[in-house]
């Protein structure tokens, strides 16, 4: 799965390598996490546009967020089938810009993270999904998951799933839901190349949502025993109402 991600360029270069037309300005994130604002890419009348969601995605048919589950990831392998990701599949593909993410390696003393990123040190973009839930009293809410995968032999030593990772060549027939039906689009959800990304062992500061500085992805040696780290926190579930003017929805990014 994929719980925990970074977004540490600058917004310049995020636009150089996503190509979208807007020009956001936005902080160096380290520590990004469920139900928090995330950066995305999608195509909007044949352009590029960037658009921030909530992270977790919420389709548009359910009548109740509050009772329905928080989906920050989607399997690849059945997103196109799944009624929670169905139609963002068909109709809502995203590109979703990363500096790296964190994997947690389960040890016979508990469990030690991992910063997963490019080898070249550059961006990357995870698949993503998202949809639009409308409030029956007004507003609405951009939301999204990203997609995994099964990992490639040099992540699966710390978890078996890894974000699906788009290389720049396939983002136009990824965000291209007009002519790239579901089925082909989910063809280019594989395990990245074996080369392409690094892996080391970093402080179990992780675990703190409020944790948010450029020492996270510092390598250190793994704490022993690891059992006295505490677990990775669980964000606190958003509100389940509808954004509106003023009321802060986006505000973390």
């Amino acid at each position: 799965m994929c719980g925990r991600f970074s977004l540490t360029a600058t917004p310049e270069d995020v636009r150089a390598l996503f190509a979208y037309i807007d020009l956001p300005n936005f902080p160096p994130r380290f520590n990004i996490a469920p139900t928090q604002p995330i950066a995305t890419v999608r195509m909007e009348h044949g352009e590029r546009r960037f658009a921030l969601v909530r992270w977790g995605l919420v389709p548009s048919w359910v009548k109740d967020p509050a009772s329905f589950s928080l989906l920050i990831n989607a399997r690849a392998e059945t997103a196109a089938e799944k009624p929670s990701f169905r139609a963002a599949m068909r109709h809502h593909r995203c590109l979703i810009p990363a500096s790296g993410f964190y994997e947690w390696r389960r040890t016979p003393e508990g469990k030690q993270p991992y910063w997963i990123s490019p080898a070249d040190g550059g961006l990357m973009a995870f698949a993503g999904l998202w949809d639009t839930w409308s409030d029956p009293d007004g507003g609405d809410i951009d939301t999204g998951a990203v997609l995994t995968t099964t990992a490639n032999r040099t992540i699966g030593q710390i978890h078996h799933r890894m974000p699906a990772i788009l290389m720049p060549e396939a983002f136009d027939d990824w965000l291209d839901t007009g002519n790239v039906m579901a089925r082909d689009a989910t063809k280019m959800l594989v395990p990245a190349p074996e080369d392409y990304l690094t892996a080391v062992p970093v402080s179990p500061r992780v675990n703190k949502v409020s944790n948010d500085d450029p020492d996270l992805q510092s390598e250190v040696e793994p704490e022993e025993p690891v059992a006295q780290a505490s677990k990775p926190e669980k964000p606190k579930r958003a509100s389940a109402g509808a954004s509106k003017p003023g009321d802060g929805q986006m505000d973390l990014f």
